[in-house]
Formats: structure tokens, sequence, C-alpha cells
């Protein structure tokens, strides 16, 4: 069962993540990227590719595109914050984006 992270495990998981460009979301226990593509294609593309593994991993981003930019936000509905999961999927996602 996924949990919610704790004060102790929230340093080690997201610390990489916002020296990668993740920041918290104001109000919420989530965090927020938002990517830039070259067009509208790789934008897509690089959706569905992150669409086959947060349904893999049963876990799915709050998203939105317009054109070549995404914007994302990560959080846990089930614990009513972030979670390993949300960690998992923003280290994916920016894999992915390279």
């Amino acid at each position: 069962m996924t949990e919610k992270l704790s004060e102790e495990t929230r340093g080690p998981l997201l610390e990489p993540l916002f020296a990668a460009g993740w920041q918290m979301v104001d109000g919420r226990d989530a965090i927020q990227k938002t990517f830039v593509f070259k067009d509208f294609t790789d934008a897509f593309g690089w959706m569905t590719r992150v669409a086959i593994w947060a349904e893999k991993w049963d876990h799915h981003p709050e998203w939105n595109n317009v054109y070549k930019t995404v914007d994302v936000v990560l959080s846990t509905h089930d614990v009513g914050g972030l979670s390993a999961l949300d960690a998992k999927l923003a280290r994916k996602m920016d894999s992915l984006s390279e």
C-alpha cells in the first residue's frame, strides 16, 4: 500500500526533483513542473510515453497540454499528498524528456 511521504523521506526523494526544476504547489501537498518541447508532436509523444508508465504503475498525473507545453502536477489522492509514487513518476517524466 502506498503511504504519504514522511518528513524523513521527503528530503532524499524530493530534493533531487527540486534540483531538476520541480516545485511544491502552493496550498497542496503536490509537486509541479512545466515541460516545454520543440513542438506539439514532441509534447504529445512524450505524454504518450509517460501515459504508458503511468498506467503500468496505476498512478496518473494531472496535466494540461497547450501546443508544445505540458504542465504537470503530481500528488497521490489515495493518501492525500505526496507519496513515493509521485517521486518515481517525476523521475520517469524527467528521463523521458531528455
